[in-house]
């Protein structure tokens, strides 16, 4: 055993401590990380990856987020074009720290690497295959966790505000052409346009067991379900965004993982 998970997830646990777990908004993310260190494990079983590979993209999973913490005690806001890149902070965070989660320095690069490309619209270049094996396996787990979180925590605005809101025309050609969306610091959003921008996550999602898990738990579905929209052509967009998503899915989840490695 390369990890002791046990003991890693106490050290987490312990560094979340030094914040302020009263805050809803912190205590979402120690939550947050709790769930895609389970994502991640389950993604690199899925993969058959070997029992040290195991234990480090599940350690990656929990570590992905550490700098969020920070970020939110010093700028009061998760997003990072207002603040600080969170993966950048927290590669810096585990160079100086990784020790209390990991005794070997084998796998110092990967992890740190992972960290830093978790969060960013497209993982940079120069990586050697394995760090780029874990790069998209964290990525993966954490867009899954946010797809749960899009379906069960986060308030996009009342539910007036949102039913009456309609999707901007790039928006809705952005998944019709099966593109992930970048979101820029002065980029203007309806309500109903940040609910498509989680489901645009999934073209940016890179194993076939990332796409079974989405579509076990449904989450696209669960997501366009919260709201009636009321205007006509925003619902007859919604369907179709719909058909395509889960189209989309079904197809990658019948593909096998050598499409995605390669």
């Amino acid at each position: 055993m390369i990890v002791n998970l046990e003991k890693s997830k106490e050290e987490f646990l312990k560094y979340t401590e030094n914040y302020d777990l009263e805050n809803e908004s912190i205590k979402r993310k120690q939550l947050h990380s709790l769930r895609v260190m389970r994502i991640s494990k389950e993604i690199a079983s899925g993969l058959n990856l070997n029992d040290d590979e195991k234990q480090i993209a599940t350690l990656i999973g929990l570590l992905h987020d550490i700098a969020r913490f920070e970020q939110y005690t010093q700028y009061k806001t998760f997003r990072d074009k207002d603040s600080i890149d969170h993966g950048d902070l927290g590669a810096k965070i585990l160079e100086k720290d990784i020790r209390k989660y990991i005794e070997t320095d084998k796998y110092d690069e990967i992890i740190i690497k992972a960290v830093k490309n978790h969060n960013k619209y497209s993982i940079e270049e120069g990586l050697t295959e394995k760090e780029l094996l874990f790069a998209k396996l964290i990525r993966d787990a954490d867009k899954i966790d946010i797809l749960y979180e899009a379906v069960e925590i986060f308030n996009l605005g009342t539910e007036i505000e949102v039913e009456n809101s309609q999707i901007s025309p790039t928006f809705y050609e952005k998944i019709c052409s099966k593109e992930q969306i970048k979101r820029t610091k002065n980029m203007q959003m309806t309500p109903a346009d940040r609910i498509i921008s989680f489901i645009a996550f999934i073209f940016d999602i890179n194993f076939k067991t990332s796409f079974q898990i989405i579509q076990r738990e449904n989450y696209i579905n669960q997501i366009l379900d919260r709201y009636n929209f009321k205007d006509k052509q925003t619902k007859e967009e919604v369907e179709k965004i719909r058909e395509i998503a889960n189209n989309y899915i079904k197809e990658k989840t019948l593909e096998s993982d050598w499409f995605f490695w390669n």
